[in-house]
């Protein structure tokens, strides 16, 4: 391993977090040592300053995108958590679809954004839980988006190719041979299911531009990495993406409290999610 020094790590850690907002401290030593000492040799520095300097000059945007790939991949599984895709099923979609056809006699448009989407498993959860749910769906203007930093999970969650290891964390055996067709040793989800994603990447720390207005948002599991007056400013801003009384969820282990005033907390059964309310 190549050693690094503590400027060499305060300055990665401020250029890591001028990339992506992902916020460490000197304590994340290993961390950052683990997930980048690969991309260091791969690309032939002998130092931790080199690889930095090569980084930051970098005109194709390359390594910048290798480094954040290296540090944001978090763990992700089909139906993680299952209580918020529960809710879904059982509560949320029909409750929308059947408040937008009250007001206008015909079926509106659901519109659901997943912000830190990964590999996909989450955003083809909720598309699979909509053709489970919703009867005649193709009769309805169904919009999921899912978003992600960095260009080689956006690459891997569009080809909704996905291994034993993969499929065996959340499917259900009826899910997985009603949505996905098995090939080489790999399970490919159906294009049915595949039609129904739009993805695009999306620095969660920057403005929000031509989103337009979302129903329902998962910004599950990715807040945790931010400063506190990041994530308060990252809430506000998806707030402004949710219609009146739209719903927001966030991670089991997250909280808004002192965070955000613009939601109300509701608790389903065992899941806690949250209201627009301003």
């Amino acid at each position: 391993m190549i050693n690094i020094t503590k400027q060499e790590l305060q300055v990665l850690i401020e250029y890591i977090y001028e990339i992506c907002g992902v916020h460490l401290d000197s304590s994340k030593e290993y961390l950052v040592k683990t997930r980048l000492d690969g991309l260091v040799t791969k690309n032939g520095c002998a130092s931790y300053s080199e690889f930095y300097y090569r980084a930051r000059s970098d005109r194709t945007g390359k390594l910048n995108g290798d480094m954040i790939n290296a540090i944001t991949t978090p763990e992700t599984l089909f139906f993680r958590d299952k209580h918020p895709f529960e809710i879904m099923r059982t509560k949320l979609v029909n409750e929308i679809i059947q408040k937008k056809k009250s007001k206008t006699g015909l079926p509106g448009q659901l519109r659901i954004w997943s912000a830190a989407s990964s590999t996909g498993q989450e955003i083809y959860s909720l598309a699979m839980i909509l053709r489970e749910t919703i009867s005649n769906i193709d009769k309805y203007r169904i919009s999921l988006m899912a978003t992600d930093i960095s260009d080689v999970v956006l690459d891997l969650a569009r080809a909704g190719r996905y291994n034993k290891f993969e499929i065996s964390r959340g499917l259900t055996p009826q899910l997985l041979n009603k949505y996905f067709i098995e090939k080489d040793q790999y399970w490919q989800l159906k294009d049915e299911i595949l039609k129904m994603v739009k993805f695009q990447k999306l620095n969660l720390m920057k403005p929000f531009v031509g989103l337009g207005k979302f129903d329902i948002v998962f910004c599950r599991n990715v807040a945790i990495y931010f400063t506190l007056d990041d994530r308060k400013n990252l809430f506000d801003r998806i707030a402004d993406t949710i219609v009146p009384e739209g719903y927001l969820f966030i991670g089991s282990s997250e909280f808004l409290t002192g965070i955000s005033d613009r939601f109300k907390a509701v608790r389903h059964g065992k899941t806690i999610y949250y209201q627009k309310v301003k």
